[in-house]
Order: structure tokens, then sequence, then C-alpha cells
């Protein structure tokens, strides 16, 4: 959703369809984008002359998309689908500079007599989870992703010839094995918060800002270079409703790619693409609301002023984050990024400002004046994941867990990845899943708690993609193999 500052105060503007034809002539625009989200989480388009767009098309839908080559949608006999766009998600696309050009987020609908949203549609999921929350008693849940990404100078792959060598080369200014360098390259794991000249994509990231805030209406709190050396980025974004928040990452990943582009960059979402540095993760805030309350916020906690509540669904992430994890860190390159030593949560644990925990209640502030910024962060996340898909799984476990009153267990304090094994064991301590083939086993084990939201055909189709992209890595040798191996 749009949101503009008026008067100081931070609005959200609403768009019905009489007002969305009328700023197509207003702002004279030539070309209307409508994008749509697929299951594996990529934004997809078409375009469309804007003047043959109608106002009915916002009710009817457009017979736009052929779902059978939309990755994990459709077989070839059932192909035909509608896309329906959103008026709230209007934007000026400024980068497309010849023509003027507008977007829309669509909802994917079925066609044919089964007319009706398409049960694979990430977005339309978004949309039952948001109703399935107000069924169980809440007026709103709140979700505030936290969205770190690289921007290489240069990203050069090489896959084509398999039989011969498989490679990759990352280009950046700020690398320690740059010959470009400014003078002042990034070491690894030290290019946190680092002043000009260090961090070289300041400008980069002011420029995202602004068109995140002023062409699409997302607004921003802060930006800054993140641990990893070679280009690592977070621009944090007001929190907001799980479809309009999941609607906002997409948004996010589809802008810093192309002020990369414009810039002739490459920014990646890819969780993991430099060795022996740190992974980028996607931190998820959660917190859930009843007349203007915050449910997860309680004074009398000594220990994190968390409610019963916020206990209770932090007990259901816990008991599901197996499963979770398929959906969070949804690709064979996320569990690159889940391994000990590089400030990614590995451990099923839970703490107040422990990162090496899956869930991390923030204390920056304590006392009521701060009740609206209590919160859950759960850190297994990474940026390669579906924000629809991940949000929704998400609040279903978390549902889960206060509807059963799963207990989230007792706080940890002390550095997991520094305790021995024994340790951890004595403490109960768990892994997550070490492989997407683990997570995605573990999907099938315990997918009862998504029944409300996702349907099994969808469940289905997220274990099928995974299942193939595991079998895509598994089945080629690993360059770095070579010199392990070769002298066996």
């Amino acid at each position: 959703m749009p949101y503009k500052v008026i008067d100081g105060k931070i609005e959200p503007l609403l768009f019905n369809a009489n007002e969305i034809i009328q700023k197509l002539k207003n702002d004279q625009i030539k070309f209307l984008d409508l994008q749509f989200t697929g299951l594996t989480g990529r934004f997809h388009h078409t375009t469309m002359a804007a003047n043959m767009f109608r106002k009915e098309d916002f009710d009817t839908g457009l017979p736009k998309l052929d779902g059978s080559s939309i990755r994990g949608f459709t077989e070839i006999h059932e192909s035909d689908l509608i896309i329906k766009p959103d008026p709230s998600t209007y934007a000026i696309v400024p980068w497309i500079e010849k023509d003027h050009t507008a977007r829309l987020i669509c909802d994917v609908l079925s066609g044919g007599s089964n007319r009706g949203s398409f049960p694979r549609d990430p977005r339309g999921i978004a949309k039952r989870a948001s109703k399935y929350i107000g069924e169980q008693g809440y007026d709103a849940s709140y979700w505030g992703p936290e969205v770190e990404f690289f921007v290489f100078d240069k990203l050069e792959v090489n896959t084509m010839t398999p039989y011969q060598s498989q490679t990759y080369k990352i280009t950046s200014r700020e690398a320690p094995w740059s010959t470009d360098s400014v003078g002042y390259a990034l070491r690894l794991k030290e290019g946190y918060l680092p002043s000009a000249p260090g961090d070289t994509l300041m400008d980069y990231r002011n420029e995202c800002v602004d068109v995140l805030s002023n062409n699409f209406g997302i607004v921003c709190d802060t930006h800054h270079h993140e641990v990893a050396t070679a280009g690592q980025c977070e621009i944090d974004i007001k929190y907001d409703t799980l479809v309009n928040a999941a609607d906002s990452v997409q948004s996010y990943k589809y802008i810093v790619k192309n002020i990369a582009k414009k810039h002739n960059m490459i920014a990646t979402m890819m969780p993991k693409p430099i060795a022996l540095d740190n992974g980028s993760g996607m931190h998820v805030n959660i917190s859930l609301w009843n007349h203007g309350e915050n449910l997860f916020f309680d004074a009398s906690d000594k220990y994190a002023e968390i409610s019963e509540i916020a206990r209770y669904f932090g007990g259901g992430i816990i008991d599901h984050a197996y499963a979770l994890a398929a959906i969070v860190a949804p690709t064979t390159n996320s569990y690159r990024r889940l391994v000990p030593g590089y400030e990614a949560p590995v451990y099923i644990a839970w703490s107040t400002g422990n990162r090496s925990a899956i869930i991390r209640i923030p204390a920056h502030f304590k006392g009521p004046e701060f009740a609206n910024l209590k919160r859950i962060e759960f850190r297994a996340p990474d940026p390669s994941c579906n924000p629809y898909l991940a949000f929704s799984a998400i609040v279903a476990a978390g549902l889960d867990g206060i509807k059963n009153k799963k207990a989230i267990g007792d706080p940890v304090n002390e550095d997991i990845f520094k305790m021995t094994s024994n340790r951890r064991r004595d403490l109960g301590i768990r892994q997550l899943p070490a492989s997407l083939r683990e997570a995605y086993e573990e999907l099938k084990s315990d997918k009862i708690f998504l029944k409300e939201i996702f349907s099994d055909d969808t469940i289905d189709g997220i274990i099928e993609h995974e299942a193939k992209d595991h079998n895509e890595v598994a089945i080629r040798p690993h360059p770095h193999e070579f010199s392990m191996y070769a002298d066996v």
C-alpha cells in the first residue's frame, strides 16, 4: 500500500478504480505494467497500452496469463489464468524514461468455470492468512522485514559447459580481492557501517530510498552497509499489515535490482554469494494487535516485557521451525548461509539479544511508552524466500502455537555458537535443517499447521520445486571438491 507524508504524519493513499483511470490520464501514462508473483517468488509482468485498460478490468481481471509457462503454477491442460490488478498498488516506474509507465500488482485468479482465487497464487495465500488472523480474533498483524542484499559491480557465471568447467566471478570495488579498489577495501566480516570512502554505495542506496518513498510510497527508515564485504546493503522499510508488507518486499527487490542495473551494477538476493563471509538474511518482525493495543507487550514480564500470547506465538515458530525452513529459506544456497560462525541463526532457541538464536526479542527500549515496538524477530528467513508464502507460514505456525498453548521454553542468553555439543544437548537446543532436502522432507511430515491457509496442492508444489532444485545441485561436482578429492 502506498503512503505519503502529510503534515508530518505517514498516511496511506487508498486509490480506487475511478481514481486510477483518471491518474493514468493525468500522469500521461502510455504503458501499464501488470505484475504478479509466481510460486517460487519471482516477480513476473505483462505490459499493455494504458489507453486499452478499462475500469471494469479491476473487477473482472484480464485474461493475460498462461499458467503452464510459470514455474510451479499449472499443467498445460489447465493453463488459462486471469490477473486482477489491485488499484492500491499503483506506482510510476521512474527508470523507464522513454515511455511513461506505471505498474499495478495483481492477484491471480483461476480461469474457466472455476473462477476464483487461484490456489497457488502467493498473494491470494497471503490474503487468506490475513483473513485467518481475523477469524482467530485479532484485528491486525504487523510485519517489519529487514531485507539484506549484495550489490556487485559485475557478476560473471559460466554453467553452460558442465562437462568442462563451471565458474563464477564476483567483481566489487569494495572487496579485498579487487584490483580496482578505492584503496579502502572492506575485509571479510568487517563491513558493518563503514564511512565513506569505504562504503561506496551510499549514493546508490539514497537513490533507492528516494524511489521507494517518492514513487512507490514505501516508507523507509534508515539504510546502511551490512557486515559482509563487496557491497552488502540493507534498507529498512516501515512495518505494515501482512499483504502490504509482502507487496513492499517484492517492490523493494524490483527497485534495488533496477536501480543497480541503471548504474551498470547487479543487485542479488542470493543468501550466500561469498565464501567465508556473512550471508544475507531477511529478519522478520511480527506483532499481533487488537483495538490499537499491541498484544505482544506485557510490562509485568521482567525478562523481555512480552505477553503470554507472544510466548505461545514464538512457541509455535519454535515447534514448527524445521518445516518453516523449507518456506522461509527455500533455496539450496540458503543452507550455505545457515551455518555456525557467520551471525546466521542456526539454532532453534530464543533470547533478547542473542543473534545466534532463531528468535530474538529486541530490547532497545523498555517501558509502556515503547509498547508499540514490542515484537518477535524471526531470524531464519532470507531474501530468496517468497514473502507472501513466508509471512503466511510464519503466522500459521504462530497461531498454532497460541491455539495449542505451545511453550516457547526458557531463553538462552549464552553464545550458542561457542557452546559444546554436550552443552547444547543439555539445554535441548536443536539445529535447523542442514540442507534444502532436509527442510522439505520436514515440511512433508509437518504440514498440518498450514492447512487453514495453504492447500495441500500448494505445499506439494513447493516440495516438488525444491526437490528439483536440490537435484540440480546434487548431481554436479562443486569446483572446491577438486582441490579436496582429486588426489584420492
